[in-house]
């Protein structure tokens, strides 16, 4: 397979999962000590991180908690962010202004910080309270400090029966999605590497990830043009703009707003032929209870979807790490 290392991807899940008996010190930590609210910070695709581990709290949790993004709050602010609120962050580089920015004004507020920052010698590594320096997974690791908050907080009966089927069988189950995807990966970089716009449809887990896949991977690596939005609102707009060659792609998962994203498919081959519908239930995880799948399928919708970047980076012969202005100008 192209640009496939299965060790590398079997290391890096589970050395993610390795680091929850850490998470679990500095959370139940922080829930010994008592804190007021959480606050999950995030810019670009760590946002959609972030949006993510709000849609997985929001339905199972009555914690006090919110999304920031941390260049409107760094404009706005947020009185509810002070003493006793736990900010949530990661970052790869650690050079983000924006997030060290907003750091800091939250520290100033009085909060502390729990950051997964990949470089522990950076200045946002050292603004952090509490600090995990593991590359990659950035979403499993936010699910991890979520399910530790509602676990403490008696809202996780099933928390040690779900981890123990991931530390079991998630990385090896990854891994195996990942192949079967490769044939729809070739096939969907073909059909659209010429595409002048593609449009990305997703609700519930997968909002997060239909935003950061078409703003960081098809518009930032790609450089091709996307408009991603929420199922919700395919049908208030959106759904106009959509003719028989109009490119659209719908990311449907298996949590609590699937049927959300189940109308839009449903409905697409009544206007479009130049759809695409990927839905996490259609690959097996062996070793996952079907009740846990919902939890987990933003993580199958990484892999599928990393199939289609490699094919695509291929036939356009444009690699994913060029970039023409982040990171090389000022702004």
């Amino acid at each position: 397979m192209l640009k496939f290392d299965e060790q590398k991807l079997l290391d890096s899940v589970n050395g993610v999962l390795a680091q929850r008996s850490e998470i679990e010190s500095i959370v139940d930590g922080i829930c010994k000590r008592g804190y007021k609210n959480i606050c999950w910070l995030g810019i670009g695709g760590t946002y959609a991180s972030c949006l993510q581990a709000e849609v997985h709290m929001k339905e199972r949790s009555s914690i006090n908690f919110f999304v920031e993004n941390a260049a409107e709050y760094l404009h706005t602010g947020n009185k509810k962010v002070g003493e006793g609120t736990i900010v949530i962050i990661s970052s790869v580089t650690g050079r983000t202004t924006e997030m060290i920015d907003g750091v800091k004004k939250a520290k100033e507020a009085g909060a502390e910080v729990i950051g997964f920052v990949d470089y522990p010698e950076t200045e946002l590594a050292g603004m952090t309270d509490y600090l995990i320096s593991y590359p990659m997974n950035e979403q499993l690791k936010f699910f991890m400090v979520a399910d530790r908050f509602m676990f403490n907080a008696g809202e996780f009966e099933e928390y040690h029966e779900l981890y123990a089927e991931l530390d079991a069988h998630l990385a090896r189950g990854l891994v195996e999605v990942e192949k079967s995807a490769d044939e729809l990966g070739e096939s969907m970089a073909k059909k659209h590497m010429n595409d002048s716009i593609h449009y990305f449809v997703g609700a519930g887990n997968q909002y997060g990830a239909t935003y950061s896949y078409a703003m960081c991977y098809w518009e930032e690596q790609h450089w091709i043009r996307t408009k991603s939005i929420h199922s919700a609102e395919f049908f208030h707009g959106m759904f106009e703009i959509i003719d028989r060659d109009t490119a659209v792609t719908v990311f449907v998962g298996e949590d609590s707003q699937r049927n959300l994203s189940v109308r839009v498919a449903n409905f697409l081959p009544k206007i479009c032929a130049n759809y695409n519908i990927i839905d996490t239930k259609d690959y097996e995880l062996k070793g996952i209870s079907e009740k846990f799948r919902g939890h987990l399928s933003h993580l199958l919708m990484r892999v599928i979807t990393s199939r289609v970047d490699v094919h695509l980076e291929k036939l356009n012969c444009h690699p994913m790490e060029i970039r023409r202005y982040y990171r090389q100008l000022d702004y």
